[in-house]
């Protein structure tokens, strides 16, 4: 029988020191890199900034594109009288509660409908054709359906997000390695064993991918409900402002929204880190 040097044997120092200086050398490289990254970025939008603050008069109508100092200080306008707070809250509730409904529907939907191929085949063509409906075109008919209060736009987002979650999910499911599925078959396992210990973390990619995919476009559903019939909500402000030719407010509100969008999307990746933890070894 082989055996193998225990690591804190005589030659334990002699190994442990480059790795702990290899491992410090990885770090401070890794943390170089994103010094530089985030030192660019910083960069680049500075000088885009300062470029249009000073074009905007000479070059550019300010009256049509706006200034960075104009629209600071509508932030701050609105931020002191509560506009900004109020607004900016009912847009989030509506796209966090249209983004938990769509993609909870459509995630267990993807994974009751996604692993029978047959039922699969048959709804395939009509889920696409759904899909394929401008979610805007849609709008009109939610208010005559739900009115012009909140649950409209909560809906109209959870559509817009319902199939970018599905379809994702579905897609996952269907790649996962089907020697995976076997081999539990064969140690035994039902198919509640298959499903939560192979399917489900194995396609957490594609569930992930629709979760980041569809970010934005809860939030384009959310401010669509808003612009076509409300009085209140960020795509009011948008609507009110540039029917007052108030580009300040305008690109004011587009800020908030990228904002809005931008930590959306950092929560979501934190999410994925940690699910990716669940994901079989073998799957990369």
């Amino acid at each position: 029988m082989s055996t193998t040097a225990p690591l804190s044997g005589p030659g334990a120092g002699d190994l442990a020191g480059p790795l702990r200086v290899e491992s410090q050398r990885g770090w401070r490289t890794r943390h170089g890199r994103t010094s530089v990254v985030w030192g660019a970025r910083a960069a680049v939008l500075v000088v885009f900034l300062v470029a249009w603050q000073l074009l905007s008069g000479p070059v550019l109508d300010a009256t049509v594109v706006s200034a960075p100092l104009a629209i600071a200080e509508r932030l701050v306008e609105w931020t002191v009288d509560g506009t900004l707070w109020t607004n900016t809250w009912i847009t989030v509730q509506e796209i966090v509660l249209g983004f938990l409904l769509g993609a909870g529907t459509g995630a267990l939907l993807a994974y009751l409908i996604a692993p029978v191929r047959t039922l699969w085949e048959v709804l395939d063509p009509y889920l696409m054709a759904l899909y394929s409906i401008p979610k805007v075109a849609l709008a009109p008919l939610f208010i005559v359906w739900f009115g012009i209060g909140t649950e409209m736009k909560v809906l109209l987002a959870a559509v817009t997000v319902f199939f970018l979650v599905f379809l994702n999910t579905a897609a996952g499911v269907h790649e996962v390695d089907r020697a995976l599925i076997d081999a539990v078959r064969l140690m035994g396992g039902n198919r509640r064993d298959v499903a939560l210990k192979v399917v489900l973390p194995a396609s957490l990619t594609g569930l992930i991918t629709g979760l980041r995919v569809s970010i934005p476009y809860a939030l384009i559903g959310a401010v669509i409900g808003e612009l076509v019939a409300s009085n209140r909500g960020l795509g009011y402000l948008i609507s009110a402002s540039s029917a007052q030719f108030d580009t300040d407010g305008v690109f004011a509100t587009l800020i908030v929204l990228s904002v809005v969008a931008a930590v959306l999307n950092t929560l979501v990746g934190l999410l994925g880190r940690r699910a990716n933890r669940w994901k079989p070894l073998g799957d990369d």
